[in-house]
């Protein structure tokens, strides 16, 4: 069996997106029982085609890179088992479960960005992660992202069943363009034999000249050798207050669709989700993929540089915890963003910071039935986005990388 085809992180995508279980096991014999995390050796992962099954040890290094170290199989399972649990009670789990282990194992903690880059992953939302080196082969994993593709919207709404996500954030979800590789694209996963083009072609290629021939294998290796490029997603913090007009329920629909509606505390219990946008001054050609959080109690240090938005509401108890607790020290370094209702003077300290923190105006929500009064929301959406445009590019982002310090 080839490397790649026991790669633990495709596997466990295969059985996520098929819709398999996964069985952790005292043993390595493919029917053992199912035990407890604690009590683990192996995890038992189906086929895709649910013929076999493929036993891996827990403690596999995966692909999955944190803190400069590849991240075990356990703690990689862990995190998705528990990728419905806030930040705080993902935390209380793991410190259980290393109190179980003892000192025969340890769960990694993972920090929240990196947690929610390989939930999505696994899900199948999305096809690359800045945490995952790439396959050797890359033809074994074009072929085995494939199949996963077609299971993403049904990874949402999986989710949404449970009553993690608001229903309307799962039905925007659902209207999402799903980017596809090019077996996706040619409506199919089935490898095709095209040898016999190779008799046909040859008389053609007989024809070219040597010098040619050189020149062109000499271009086709160079574009070989550079990567795919990846450039670590921008960070945009929202205000925490009950009072936001903007929160994690309703900011996908105001800052994707430009349509505003009404914030629902208790709808949603996601810590954050991921925003697209295009932002011309850093790469025309690709949408950024932008992390919505509404707090930074766990960051690491090097996430700060990232930050392009602050969200706020005036209250000051916002900024405690972040880098920079003064909102005058804080608003020099990152881009602010007041969101408040059309008529209304936006509150003292929004305005003695000044330039440094955008008033965007919106219409009063005045119920359902009357979106044909929204067509303003697009219109201060977009005065957001151009300042948060301008800032990134004055901050010194680029097409493949962050700045690294703001």
């Amino acid at each position: 069996m080839a490397a790649n085809e026991q790669d633990p992180l495709l596997r466990l995508r295969q059985a996520i997106a098929a819709g398999h279980a996964i069985t952790p096991s005292a043993s390595a014999d493919a029917g053992s029982p199912e035990v407890g995390l604690a009590q683990a050796s192996h995890l038992l992962i189906p086929t895709a085609d649910d013929q076999a099954v493929v036993v891996l040890p827990m403690d596999a290094a995966t692909r999955f890179i944190s803190s400069d170290n590849p991240v075990d199989l356990r703690s990689i399972y862990f995190a998705w088992l528990n990728r419905e649990l806030a930040i705080p009670e993902y935390n209380a789990a793991a410190a259980a479960l290393n109190g179980e282990l003892g000192a025969a194992a340890n769960v990694q903690n993972l920090g929240f960005i990196e947690r929610l880059d390989l939930i999505t992953w696994l899900e199948g939302a999305s096809e690359e992660s800045e945490y995952i080196k790439p396959l050797a082969d890359d033809q074994a994993a074009v072929a085995a992202a494939a199949p996963v593709t077609k299971g993403a919207s049904a990874a949402v709404q999986a989710r949404a069943g449970k009553g993690t996500l608001d229903p309307r954030l799962a039905s925007i979800y659902d209207g999402e363009r799903r980017m596809g590789d090019r077996n996706t694209v040619l409506r199919g996963i089935k490898p095709t034999d095209f040898s016999h083009v190779r008799k046909l072609a040859a008389p053609f290629i007989q024809r070219k000249s040597q010098s040619t021939a050189n020149l062109v294998a000499n271009t086709s290796l160079s574009l070989n050798q550079k990567g795919p490029s990846r450039r670590p997603d921008p960070i945009i913090l929202l205000s925490p207050s009950a009072s936001s007009l903007l929160r994690l329920s309703n900011a996908r629909s105001f800052l994707e669709d430009g349509k505003f509606v009404p914030p629902d505390a208790g709808a949603s219990t996601v810590s954050m989700l991921h925003v697209q946008r295009v932002i011309r001054a850093v790469d025309p050609n690709r949408p950024m993929r932008f992390i919505l959080v509404e707090g930074p109690e766990q960051f690491k240090p090097e996430y700060w540089p990232r930050v392009v938005a602050v969200f706020t509401t005036g209250q000051t108890w916002q900024f405690k915890n972040y880098k920079w607790s003064s909102p005058n020290e804080l608003f020099k370094h990152v881009q602010g963003i007041y969101v408040g209702w059309r008529g209304d003077q936006a509150p003292d300290n929004v305005r003695d910071w000044g330039h440094r923190v955008l008033s965007a105006n919106i219409d009063r929500w005045r119920g359902v039935g009357f979106d044909a009064s929204r067509f303003r929301d697009k219109e201060a959406v977009e005065s957001i986005w151009k300042t948060v445009e301008l800032n990134m590019r004055s901050k010194g982002w680029k097409k493949d990388a962050a700045p690294t310090a703001i």
